[in-house]
C-alpha cells in the first residue's frame, strides 16, 4: 500500500501543469487558485469525516497563518506562470525551493549544511539557470522567460513557507488536520480577490470543468498520500519516486500540448533532480527533508 500511495501522489503532482494549462483555456489563474483550495478541502473532510468522523478548524497558531500566506503564494504565482508559459514550468519550483530551504536552514535556523549540500544547491540553481535560458537570445530571457522565471521564485518563496509551517506544526496536528485548515483559510483568503479578478479567459467545457476537480482532488489528498507512503516506505525511496514526477511532467507536456522539449530542458531536469537526490541521500548528520509539493 506504501509504494501505491507513493507513485499515486507523484503521478499526481506531475499532471498539475497540464491541469492547470487546461483549465487556464477556461478561467483566470485567481479563479484556478480558488478552486484548487475550494474544490480540495471538500475532498479533504470527506476524507476526513470517514476518517475521523469530525472535522476540526484552527484559527489561533502563528504558523497556520505562515503557511497560508506562503501556499496561497505558491499557487497563485505557479498558476499564473503556467498560465502564459509552458505546462513543464513548474518543474522549477522544486528545486528553487529546495535552495531557499537550505538557505534558511544555514542561516536562519543555524542548522549544520555539509559541503555537499552546498553542491545540490549549485547543482538546482545550474539546472534552473539551463531551463530558464533554454538557448534563447539573452534579450528574450530577460523579457518573456525572465518573467515566468520570476514567477515561479515566488512561488518557490511561498512553498518554502508553507514547507516551514509544516515542520512546526507536524510536531503537535495530525498532517490531515494540519492540511485542512492551512487550505481552508487558503480559499477563503483567495475567495477575497474573486469579485475583481475572476473572469472566462473562454468558453465553458468538459475539459476545463474537469481539470478543475482534478487540481482540487490532488490539492486536497496528495499530501496525506505522501505522508501515509513516507511511514511505510524508506526516505530514499520515497524521495527517489517522488522526484520522478519531475520527468513525468515534461512527457506529459510534450505528449498532450506538444511543448518542445529542448536538450535544455532534458539537461537542466537532469541537474536539479541530481542536486535533490544529492541533498537528500541517507547521510549522518542532519538535512532538510522536504514535507510537501
Amino acid at each position: 500500500m506504501g509504494y501505491f500511495l507513493l507513485i499515486l501522489a507523484t503521478l499526481s503532482w506531475s499532471f498539475v501543469g497540464i491541469l492547470v494549462k487546461t483549465a487556464a483555456s477556461m478561467v483566470d489563474s485567481t479563479t484556478i487558485t480558488f478552486a484548487r483550495f475550494g474544490i480540495g478541502i471538500v475532498f479533504l473532510g470527506i476524507w476526513l469525516l470517514l476518517r475521523h468522523r469530525r472535522l476540526s478548524l484552527d484559527i489561533g497558531m502563528k504558523w497556520i497563518w505562515i503557511g497560508v500566506i506562503g501556499k496561497c503564494c505558491n499557487y497563485f504565482f505557479e498558476n499564473m506562470a503556467l498560465s502564459i508559459g509552458s505546462s513543464y514550468g513548474n518543474i522549477l519550483v522544486g528545486p528553487l525551493q529546495t535552495v531557499l530551504l537550505l538557505i534558511i536552514s544555514a542561516f536562519v535556523f543555524k542548522e549544520y549544511v555539509s559541503g555537499r549540500g552546498w553542491m545540490a544547491a549549485g547543482l538546482c540553481v545550474a539546472g534552473v539557470v539551463t531551463i530558464s535560458w533554454n538557448g534563447l537570445p539573452i534579450g528574450e530571457v530577460l523579457t518573456s522567460n525572465g518573467l515566468v522565471t520570476v514567477l515561479y521564485m515566488l512561488s518557490a518563496v511561498g512553498s518554502a513557507l508553507h514547507v516551514l509551517s509544516q515542520k512546526m506544526l507536524i510536531q503537535s496536528m495530525d498532517t490531515g488536520k494540519m492540511n485542512f485548515s492551512v487550505f481552508f483559510w487558503c480559499s477563503v483568503l483567495m475567495a477575497l480577490p474573486l469579485p475583481f479578478q475572476a473572469h472566462m479567459t473562454g468558453p465553458v467545457n468538459g475539459w476545463g470543468i474537469l481539470a478543475l476537480i482534478g487540481l482540487g482532488l490532488i490539492t486536497g489528498l496528495s499530501f496525506n498520500w505522501f505522508a501515509q507512503a513516507m511511514k511505510r516506505v524508506s526516505f530514499t525511496v520515497a524521495i527517489l519516486v517522488s522526484n520522478s514526477s519531475i520527468l513525468f511532467t515534461i512527457v506529459w507536456s510534450y505528449l498532450f500540448f506538444h511543448d518542445r522539449i529542448t536538450l535544455y530542458i532534458l539537461s537542466g531536469a537532469g541537474m536539479f533532480i541530481g542536486g535533490i537526490l544529492l541533498l537528500n541521500w541517507p547521510m549522518k548528520r542532519a538535512r532538510i527533508k522536504e514535507l510537501g509539493a
